[in-house]
């Protein structure tokens, strides 16, 4: 395309050169610059690529997106825009062809619910015959294809890119996690949601290099709403009436408390031979009774939020209710194993409030036993593995502490660590340094009624030990524990 056309959906103010020149790729790695690129020079938190000005151009840029006054040789073209994140997500879309408006967009945002919600809504959606990508914190899923990501929102180039291979693999949908980060960085700017999600909020992500306190980002949260056609926000949160002020698009609510227009109400425990998970009615918009696989009375809010949004697009009822009743999200709540004797839960809990939400909602299940199978991760704050094993020793029946990704410290001593707390409950334990023996362990000793969860790694495919990331999947070493238990047992 001609600089013009990449220009096109920008404000911007030409400063030397011309726009009649072409170009091929827009990059902000300046160890990519080739000619017939366009270079975005972007003020980062420790680096300001201006600075690799002299570089690009040696390399043979030929054309610079910056934020301020630069100094370079005649034959290149300086662009001057306000915003070089803003203008590196414009010039992305125009790149590869604008790509998100040609697919159903969903944007799903808030502290917690995230993940399992954008799955929810993938797995309804293709039940409805809708094929959709999906883009979080599990990765990026399209087909068959998984992509693993550093953030749960993807840089705006990286977004751009899978939404134009979601279109090539003919998705019709996009279901993505829209971190409060991915707006103050402007990885999202320019794409239109058809449809917003917002799940909760909590005082989250506040400090360094995230935000500097709770009104920021609730702001931050909030600006999905000024690129949405229509939302649909958790009347549940305290925090309700500061998240609908002044929201820029039309919406409904959603409640498992309060009227709204869609209600969850009767909502059951169900714990039986070969499902565990919840059941309620749809009420208020329709009535429509649904089964959800997972545990959790949160899970009932996340599931109403995905049937919402399939209910206003007009997905029959049984459908719905078909995907939500044979759900399974790799790590969040994830039935990996049931049937008469003991039900065997993985997720990604790895922290203090996690592991009490998780331990909790499964008390609601009143297993004879609840068995937690957890450790901690190492070089980080000491207040977590305390607060994670006084947590363990109060709520669990029996603990089994292992090692989870002890990084650069020994397990022995993260483990020494929580011993302390749990012994101060009373609760009882055992010590079994091996992740894999523990968990072989909890599945060859389990009685008759446990409820089994092994946490701290959810979808987690590998185990960090000393720099070192070994294959290692707790959902795995489960299934060849229970084949052991089998063998066992016959």
């Amino acid at each position: 395309m001609r600089l013009k056309e990449w220009l096109k959906e920008l404000d911007y103010e030409v400063m030397q050169g011309g726009l009649d020149q072409e170009a091929d790729e827009v990059i902000f790695d300046s160890r990519k610059a080739a000619p017939g690129s366009i270079f975005v020079c972007m003020h980062g938190t420790k680096v300001d690529s201006h600075d690799f000005i002299p570089a690009v151009t040696a390399a043979g840029v030929k054309v610079l997106v910056t934020e301020k006054k630069v100094s370079v040789p005649a034959d290149v073209t300086v662009i001057r825009v306000a915003n070089a994140r803003a203008a590196l997500a414009a010039l992305s879309a125009a790149r590869f062809g604008y790509p998100a408006r040609n697919m159903l967009m969903i944007g799903v945002t808030g502290t917690k619910g995230k993940t399992t919600t954008t799955h929810m809504l993938k797995v309804v959606l293709e039940q409805a015959g809708r094929k959709t990508g999906l883009i979080g914190t599990n990765g990026v899923m399209i087909d068959s294809w998984h992509y693993p990501t550093v953030n749960t929102t993807p840089e705006s180039y990286d977004l751009h890119r899978y939404f134009a291979q979601m279109v090539e693999a003919g998705c019709e949908c996009c279901v993505m996690e829209v971190s409060s980060q991915a707006f103050k960085m402007h990885r999202v700017d320019g794409i239109i949601f058809d449809y917003a999600i917002f799940t909760n909020i909590s005082r989250d992500h506040i400090g360094p290099d995230e935000h500097d306190n709770f009104t920021e980002y609730l702001n931050c949260k909030k600006m999905i709403f000024n690129q949405s056609r229509y939302a649909l926000v958790n009347q549940d949160d305290e925090h309700y009436g500061e998240i609908t002020a002044g929201i820029g698009c039309e919406f409904s609510s959603y409640s498992l408390q309060k009227e709204a227009r869609f209600r969850a109400k009767h909502i059951h425990y169900v714990s039986e031979a070969d499902f565990v998970g919840l059941e309620f009615t749809v009420t208020g918009a329709c009535h429509l009774p649904l089964r959800v696989n997972l545990p959790g009375r949160f899970n009932v809010s996340n599931a109403l939020a995905a049937a919402a949004v399939a209910l206003c697009e007009n997905i029959p009822g049984g459908q719905i209710r078909q995907a939500l009743e044979h759900l399974k999200i790799d790590g969040r709540m994830e039935i990996v194993y049931t049937c008469e004797k003991f039900c065997v839960i993985v997720d990604y809990a790895h922290n203090a409030v996690s592991m009490e939400s998780l331990l909790n909602t499964l008390r609601q299940y009143h297993p004879k036993r609840l068995v937690c199978v957890f450790g901690c991760g190492g070089n980080r704050s000491k207040d977590r593995r305390y607060a994670m094993g006084e947590i363990a020793g109060k709520l669990a029946d029996f603990s089994i502490v292992t090692a989870d990704n002890s990084r650069f410290e020994q397990v022995s001593d993260i483990i020494a660590d929580i011993r302390g707390s749990i012994e101060k409950t009373g609760g009882r334990f055992i010590e079994i340094p091996d992740r894999r023996a523990a968990i072989e362990y909890s599945i060859l000793k389990a009685r008759p009624g446990d409820m089994i969860a092994v946490i701290g790694k959810g979808h987690e495919d590998y185990q960090e030990i000393a720099g070192v990331r070994y294959p290692f999947l707790d959902r795995k070493v489960v299934d060849e524990a229970v084949a052991k238990w089998k063998e066992q047992e016959n």
